[in-house]
Formats: structure tokens, C-alpha cells, sequence
């Protein structure tokens, strides 16, 4: 990554010339998203910003207001995709964190907080309720945008209020009915609202019980999951509504295997030996590959049993950047 330069950021000179003297080397130009998502893949960010700070967050937005910049806001980038040919405007990366803030058991963390740790330090102290997350990669502020959970639970069931950096460029305290959650999602995804923290509420219980369970959620992540060096999206389509008498979402798994989804790669892009929904790099994988191979496969699927896949990994192009 370089420091800003007016020969190869697109803006304004005045826009640049605003944002250089204010941020100086902290915004970066043409910075390579494929360093910033644990896909590994992804053309340049024409700005990058790494906020440390709540201060950060808010200045940097209200400058994309003022701006009128194109944006995105990436935590740990577990869960998306982005386009070769790079994103024009500015992508904001999460790293404001703090220790978990207990009261009772009532717990605030930061957006950019991992969000495994903040399931294991909760659950080490008695406080329950979130084991079902162990193991999901991202930071607390992706689980909120993407209402990120497993076996039947998400963290929207347990969210009480969110922190957030609005569309006026106020903080805003926002009630979980608020919020918009659904099934892997929730209204930040149409708002771009940046999370600041997110205040849960968990239940008392036994630690020992509550890390047990933890652990059995690990071990069966780890039968079908890739391991941490894998570089993967995780679970790139949604499990899909019932086709049968199920009385819950069916795996998107079962329907990918059927028409041959652990064997299909394009490129370095494939699924995963063990779980046919779960997107892999292998090693130079690009964006157009991973599109080629899921098209495919969603192809399949609707082929044959008349579904339509809907994916849950983002794909960011320039159609997906926010606009204040």
C-alpha cells in the first residue's frame, strides 16, 4: 500500500487535498482488499481507512457525507467477496475494540471485537446464551449487520441495543426491534449504518456447562469446516426454506452435494472436500472464478429441484458500495 497520491486516487483534487490534510498517511490509495478478507481475493480500495477509534468512525463518516464518497465497512472480511476489478470510493476497516463491558448480564462490545473471543470471554465468566457462535469468524459489528448464527440461533436473538453511527452522521442508540434483523441479515445492510458496539443480554449458568457446550460447537464446526489457514468464505448460500415437511430451513449443503458441489472448482476456486457449501481459495483464485463455479452450482440446484440459491457471502462491486 502507498500513501495518498494525486496521480493515482480519482477524486477531486480538492476532495483529496481535504481528506490528505486531514488524515495524512492514514488514508492509504489503491490498497489491495485481498489482504483484508479472509478469501484472499479482491481488486484495490481507491482509499482505505483502518479506524482504531468510536472518534474515528464518526469523523471519517461525517467526511464521506461531506464528500458524497461511495463506501463500505469491513470488519474482519469473513463473509465476503470482492470484485477484481477493485472498488472505487472508500472502504472503512473496523478496528475499534475494547474488553467486554459487564453489568450483570448485560454485556456491550465493541463492532470491530472479535466476535469467538467475545463468545469465549462471556462464557468463562457464567454468562450464556452465545456458545452456538463459537468458532464463527468476524468481529461483533459483522455478526450484528449480518444477524451472523448457527443451530437455530443468531445474534440478534440476544441483542438488546446497538451503538451506531447513522445516516446523519449522529450516534444513535438503536432498540433491537429497530434493527431489522431476519435470517442472515439485518437493515444495516440496505442503511450502511456503521456499528459501534452492541449490547447484549445473556443469562446466568454454569461455566463449566456453558464451555462444554462451547467446545461441542467447535467440534462439530471442526468436522465439516475448513481449518484457519484454509482460506475460505465460509457457507456461501443461505440454507433454504422448507421444501418438505421440515419444520426448519434445509442446508444448502445437501441440495449443492446432490449435483456434485464438493467435486465442481473453477480455477483455484472450489467447495470444500467435506461440505459442499463452503467456498474455498486454493491459491489464486480470482472473483471471477468463485462467480463462475456458484453460478454454476446455483444452475444445478435449480435444475434440478426447481430452487433458487440465494447467496450469503456478499459479493462487493461498485453496485454494492453505500452512497450517503
Amino acid at each position: 500500500m502507498s500513501p495518498l497520491s494525486p496521480q493515482t486516487c480519482r477524486l477531486a483534487p480538492e476532495t483529496l487535498s481535504a481528506l490528505r490534510g486531514k488524515w495524512g498517511d492514514r488514508l492509504v490509495c489503491d490498497a489491495p482488499l485481498s489482504g483484508f478478507t479472509r478469501l484472499a481475493i479482491g481488486g484495490p480500495a481507491r482509499l482505505l481507512f483502518v479506524a482504531e477509534s468510536e472518534s474515528d468512525l464518526l469523523d471519517i463518516y461525517r467526511d464521506i457525507l461531506a464528500h458524497k464518497l461511495p463506501y463500505f465497512l469491513l470488519g474482519e472480511g469473513s463473509n465476503v467477496l470482492v470484485a477484481d476489478e477493485g472498488l472505487e470510493g472508500i472502504v472503512i476497516v473496523n478496528r475499534y475494540a475494547f474488553p467486554p463491558r459487564i453489568e450483570g448480564t448485560i454485556v456491550t462490545a465493541a463492532g470491530g471485537a472479535n466476535w469467538h473471543e467475545l463468545v469465549v470471554t462471556c462464557t468463562r465468566a457464567g454468562l450464556l446464551g452465545l456458545e452456538f457462535g463459537a468458532g464463527i469468524p468476524g468481529t461483533v459489528g459483522g455478526a450484528v449487520y449480518g444477524n451472523a448464527g448457527a443451530f437455530g440461533q443468531a445474534i440478534g436473538d440476544r441483542t438488546l441495543s446497538v451503538r451506531l453511527v447513522n445516516r446523519a452522521g449522529q450516534i444513535e442508540e438503536r432498540p433491537r426491534q429497530a434493527m431489522g434483523f431476519a435470517y442472515r441479515a439485518s437493515g444495516l445492510k440496505a442503511t450502511g449504518e456503521i456499528v459501534l458496539a452492541a449490547t447484549l443480554q445473556l443469562q446466568r449458568g454454569d461455566a463449566a456447562a456453558g464451555l462444554a457446550a462451547l467446545e461441542e460447537t467447535l467440534r462439530l464446526r471442526a468436522e465439516k469446516h475448513p481449518p484457519p489457514q484454509v482460506r475460505t468464505a465460509g457457507s456461501y448460500f443461505k440454507n433454504v426454506l422448507p421444501v418438505s415437511s421440515a419444520p426448519r430451513r434445509q442446508a444448502a449443503g445437501y441440495f449443492l452435494e446432490q449435483v456434485g458441489g464438493k467435486q465442481l472448482a473453477v480455477g483455484d476456486a472450489a467447495m470444500y472436500e467435506k461440505h459442499a457449501n463452503i467456498l474455498v481459495n486454493r491459491g489464486r483464485a480470482t472473483a471471477r472464478d468463485v462467480l463462475a463455479l456458484t453460478g454454476e452450482l446455483s444452475r444445478r440446484v435449480r435444475d434440478r429441484f426447481g430452487i433458487d440459491l440465494e447467496a450469503e457471502v456478499i459479493y462487493l462491486c461498485q453496485e454494492r458500495m453505500h452512497h450517503p
